[in-house]
């Protein structure tokens, strides 16, 4: 059991096919701060509400939109013209460090907001997910589930 966001989405994150189910989620529009968030809360056993719901959106928006996006397109732009420019690569570097960062900063913002949350034992499996991501490919979440419901 994992009291702190971090180390349990550093760990998660480090799991076969994790890595590759977060990107393509984030492809899809999906916000893989809050897929972590959400898995943190299911091991945890935290009811799913739609308050709670709300509350990690309006946490997660504005940060996304304001700090990491950017950054992450920035960091994309430069992609190509890396390749051929060492500068722009160790610059590209940088701002990927910043953009874990940033993303690093919101899951500290998720996690403070949501620490307190109490468990239950008969929390509704499998609720977060698919309420944080409604629309996203189920084979990537179901990855991220199992991955999660590993010791």
């Amino acid at each position: 059991m994992y009291p702190d966001l971090w180390p349990f989405a550093e760990e998660l994150y480090q799991r076969p096919g994790v890595e590759a189910a977060c990107l393509q989620l984030q492809a899809q529009g999906a916000d893989v701060c809050l897929l972590l968030c959400a898995l943190w809360c299911e091991a945890r056993r935290v009811p799913c509400t739609a308050q709670r719901i709300t509350a990690l959106h309006s946490i997660a928006q504005p940060w996304q939109a304001q700090v990491v996006t950017p950054l992450r397109q920035l960091r994309q732009g430069w992609r190509s013209a890396a390749q051929v420019d060492p500068s722009l690569a160790r610059l590209r570097e940088e701002v990927k460090a910043l953009e874990l960062q940033a993303e690093r900063e919101l899951l500290q913002r998720l996690a403070l907001h949501s620490r307190d949350w109490p468990s239950a034992e008969a929390a509704q499996p499998g609720c977060w997910l698919e309420q944080l991501t409604p629309a996203a490919e189920p084979a990537a979440l179901q990855v991220l589930r199992d991955a999660a419901d590993r010791p």
